[in-house]
This record gives structure tokens, C-alpha cells and sequence, in this order.
């Protein structure tokens, strides 16, 4: 598998992310940036993880179905969505608990559009893109509860 360079022009590579993409701002996807897309990618899929959750990997964000494009843009409307962790549909942004949290960006290039229906869940979504992956990549974040006021 090629690997994607995934980038985002609000935070750099295992920095902060901004309070603007989180539950204490806005609640909207950061704009991610994509190099090296193979030329015959049909569509992308996008999971975000919070691997550090208390109850084990937190899936904050399932989306596939997503025309090949170089920018993934702030609060994408594109693509179809899974079911997160909180049992909801689209993007739940950085809300840990305590602590600093990672926060994984992955983005799979796929060969194909997928012919599932919304509100699947992340292993659904896993089964069924994996003999379609020609890339992917991975953008990680932190964020810290001590920017979460409850």
C-alpha cells in the first residue's frame, strides 16, 4: 500500500488542535490536506480515532464516499456517514475526559465508491474498503482537558 502525506493547515503534525474543531468550539472538522493521491483513487474514506478514550479506541469520525480531492475542506458536506462512538452520525470533535489525548486522522484512498449505507459503524466500514485500499495516511493531534470546561 502507497502511503498519503496528510497534513492540516490549522495544526501541525502531533501538535495541539485548535479549540475550534473540538467540543468546547465549534465542533467541525479541521481542513486536512492530502499529497500523493494515486491517479485512479475513486473516492476516500476518513476514520478519526482517540485511541488514549477510558473505554478503549473512541471512533469520533467514519466517512467514506468521498470524491479524490488534495483538500479535505473545514466542515466537509461530502461523503457518507458512519456511526461514532457517541452512536451519531458525523464529525464529534476532541473532548477527552482528562489528560492529553491523541487524536488519529486516517485517510484511505480507495479504488472504488462503496456501496454502503449510512450510519454503518468504523468495522463495517473496515471490512468493506479492504480489498479496495491503494494508499493511506495518518495526521495525528493532541488535545487536553484542560481546555475542556464542563
Amino acid at each position: 500500500m502507497n502511503n498519503l502525506n496528510i497534513s492540516s493547515p490549522a495544526f501541525s503534525a502531533w501538535e495541539e488542535i485548535p479549540e475550534k474543531y473540538s467540543c468546547k468550539g465549534e465542533n467541525i472538522n479541521p481542513p486536512l490536506l492530502i499529497e500523493s493521491l494515486p491517479p485512479e483513487t475513486a473516492s476516500l474514506a476518513i476514520i478519526l480515532e482517540d485511541p488514549d478514550a477510558p473505554s478503549g479506541v473512541f471512533d469520533h469520525w467514519v466517512l467514506w464516499n468521498i470524491p479524490p480531492v488534495n483538500e479535505i475542506s473545514e466542515n466537509i458536506k461530502s461523503g457518507i456517514s458512519g456511526f461514532n462512538s457517541k452512536n451519531q452520525t458525523g464529525y464529534t470533535g476532541p473532548c477527552p475526559p482528562s489528560g492529553t489525548h491523541r487524536y488519529l486522522f486516517k485517510i484511505y484512498a480507495l479504488d472504488s465508491m462503496l456501496n454502503m449505507p449510512a450510519g454503518i459503524h468504523k468495522k463495517n466500514l473496515l471490512d468493506s474498503m479492504k480489498e479496495h485500499v491503494l494508499a493511506g495516511g495518518e495526521l495525528v493531534g493532541r488535545f487536553s482537558s484542560s481546555k475542556v470546561k464542563v
